[in-house]
This record gives structure tokens, C-alpha cells and sequence, in this order.
């Protein structure tokens, strides 16, 4: 069976060669914003320095350490608890989720703040928010995880 870590290592990968394609490839720093298929898929360029939607990004220097150690702390604590967990899926989503974390956390210790790049809108509603893969994987692994949280303990 194929460990956590290794998907982690597959996804961080996944999540770094989307933000070096954004940045050295498409220059989206430089352009701003670059439309695939508007409104409903937008590149746009953003860097995030706080969590979430930006909270937090005023207290720059500080915040910037204390997520590197708080993503990092929470990434150890899955690797020791997927141990417990059962089936083929555990190790996918603990992965996802640690691949995202630590994708985040390269950027953080790389740029500052982590690269943020795609915006998706839809049905006359214009989202003002942008996002990475980091944050797919985390976000669609931490769901799955609660969904099928009974299942994998059994």
C-alpha cells in the first residue's frame, strides 16, 4: 500500500509545477490576470500573506512563521493518525491534504506569501476570491476525510 507521504510528495509536486508554470511560463505576475474561459475560469495573480480570504495578512512577518509552523504541526499529527485509518482511500486524502499544506508552505517560505492564481465565477456572480491547487487538495481532502471519516476507522 502505497503511504500518505508518497501522495503528499505527489501532490506537493503537482501544486509547485502549477505555480512555476503560472509564474515562468504564463508571467501572470507580470500580465495580472489572463482570461481561459471567462467568466468562468480566470487566472489572476495574488499573493496571499495572511490565511483564508486574506485574514490576517496585516500582521505580515509574524503570521508568515507561525502558519509554516502550525501547517507543519498539523501535517506531522496526520501522518502519525493515518496510521489508524483503514482502506485503500485513507492514504489519498491524508496526502491531499498534506500535499496542499506543505505546497502552501514552500511558497511561505519561498516568496512570503503563498501564490494564489485561480478565480472562478459563475451565473452572473463574480467572485472577487482566487485560489490554488494547494488549496483544492486540502479543501477536497479534508471534506472527503469527514464524509468518509466512520468508514476509514472501521
Amino acid at each position: 500500500m502505497i503511504k500518505p507521504a508518497s501522495y503528499g510528495i505527489i501532490f506537493i509536486l503537482i501544486d509547485q509545477i502549477s505555480k512555476w508554470f503560472i509564474l515562468e511560463q504564463i508571467d501572470l505576475d507580470v500580465i495580472g490576470s489572463y482570461d481561459v474561459y471567462s467568466p468562468f475560469l480566470t487566472l489572476k495573480m495574488g499573493w496571499n500573506t495572511g490565511i483564508n480570504f486574506g485574514l490576517f495578512s496585516e500582521s505580515y512577518f509574524s503570521m508568515r512563521w507561525i502558519l509554516v509552523a502550525i501547517s507543519l504541526g498539523i501535517c506531522l499529527f496526520l501522518l502519525l493518525w493515518s496510521r489508524k485509518l483503514k482502506g485503500n482511500f485513507a492514504p489519498i486524502l491524508i496526502g491531499l491534504i498534506i500535499g496542499g499544506a506543505v505546497g502552501n508552505v514552500i511558497d511561505r517560505v519561498r516568496f512570503g506569501a503563498v501564490i494564489d492564481f485561480l478565480n472562478m465565477s459563475c451565473c452572473g456572480i463574480n467572485n472577487p476570491y482566487i485560489f490554488n491547487l494547494a488549496d483544492i487538495f486540502v479543501f477536497t481532502g479534508l471534506v472527503f476525510l469527514l464524509v468518509f471519516l466512520e468508514r476509514l476507522q472501521k
